[in-house]
C-alpha cells in the first residue's frame, strides 16, 4: 500500500548504497509560476538541503552570481541565468512563485504566492536546465507545497548511465516501497529520439554525398584513361608494367 513519502532520508542512503550509484539525492518536486514586474514564466521548483545542492552535477562549480552558503537558512531560491534574463533579476531582487493548491480554507483550496529572493545564479549550459529549474531549501519547499516532511522524489546518479536496466533491477530490491521509477532515458526521450533521427538523416545524407564523390572521380578517372589509351599504349610498348600505369592513374 502506498504511503506518505516521510522515510525519505532511509531510502536515499539506502539508494546512494547500491552498486554503481554515485549520489541520491531526495527532493520536493513540483511545477509553479514564477512572476516579477518584468516577466512571467512556468517553472519546475526543487526543493532540496543545502549540502546536496553543493554537490549536485550542474550547479557545483556553475555559480555565476551569488552563493550557495548558508542556503537552508537564506529562505530564498536559486534560478538559472536564462531564467534569470526572462524575469529581469539578479541576486538580491524578489521573485514571486505561485501554485494553484495551496492552503485549505473555508471556501476550498486556495492558490499560494510567496515572494522569494534571489541567492544565486547558476548555468548549467543547457537551456532547458537554465530557463526552468528552481531550487529553495528542503524544508521551505515541504511547506509551499504542503508537504510536510515528506520528499516528493529522489534523483540518483550513476557511474555508467548505459547500464541502467542492470541497476533499475538492483534499485527494486533495495528501496522496498511502492514507486514510480524513471530514468534519463524516458525523462528525455523526446530529446535522444530528435537525437537519432538526426544521426540517421546525416548518414544517409553524407553517405549521398560521398556516393556521388565516388562517382565523379571514378568517371573522370576513366575518361582520363580512355583518352589517353594510345599513349599508355606506347608506355608499354617501352617497357612500362601495368603497375607503372596505374601509380600514374
Amino acid at each position: 500500500v502506498e504511503t506518505p513519502f516521510t522515510d525519505w532520508d532511509d531510502v536515499a542512503r539506502r539508494t546512494a548504497k547500491t552498486p554503481g550509484v554515485k549520489l541520491a539525492i531526495p527532493m520536493v518536486e513540483g511545477a509553479a509560476g514564477i512572476s516579477t514586474q518584468f516577466g512571467q514564466s512556468g517553472v519546475l521548483v526543487r526543493g532540496v538541503r543545502e549540502k546536496d545542492l553543493v554537490r549536485l552535477p550542474g550547479i557545483v562549480g556553475n555559480i555565476r552570481d551569488g552563493s550557495l552558503e548558508g542556503f537552508d537558512k537564506a529562505e530564498g531560491v536559486a534560478i538559472g541565468q536564462r531564467l534569470a534574463e526572462t524575469l529581469g533579476v539578479r541576486v538580491g531582487d524578489k521573485v514571486s512563485l505561485l501554485i494553484a493548491k495551496g492552503g485549505q480554507t473555508p471556501f476550498g483550496v486556495a492558490p499560494r504566492i510567496k515572494a522569494y529572493t534571489v541567492v544565486a545564479v547558476f548555468s548549467i549550459g543547457m537551456s532547458e536546465f537554465d530557463n526552468v529549474f528552481v531550487y529553495m531549501p528542503l524544508t521551505e519547499a515541504q511547506a509551499f507545497f504542503n508537504k510536510e516532511e515528506q520528499a516528493s522524489v529522489i534523483e540518483a546518479f550513476v557511474e555508467e548511465p548505459d547500464n541502467m536496466d542492470a541497476i533499475r533491477a538492483q534499485l527494486d530490491k533495495v528501496v522496498g516501497r511502492p514507486m514510480i521509477m524513471t530514468d534519463w532515458r524516458q525523462r528525455n526521450k523526446s530529446f535522444f529520439d530528435a537525437l537519432k533521427v538526426e544521426r540517421t538523416v546525416m548518414f544517409l545524407i553524407l553517405t549521398l554525398i560521398v556516393l556521388v564523390a565516388a562517382l565523379n572521380i571514378i568517371s573522370g578517372l576513366t575518361m582520363l584513361v580512355k583518352d589517353k589509351g594510345r599513349d599508355i599504349a606506347i608506355l608499354r610498348t617501352m617497357g612500362a608494367t601495368r603497375g607503372a600505369v596505374m601509380r600514374i592513374f
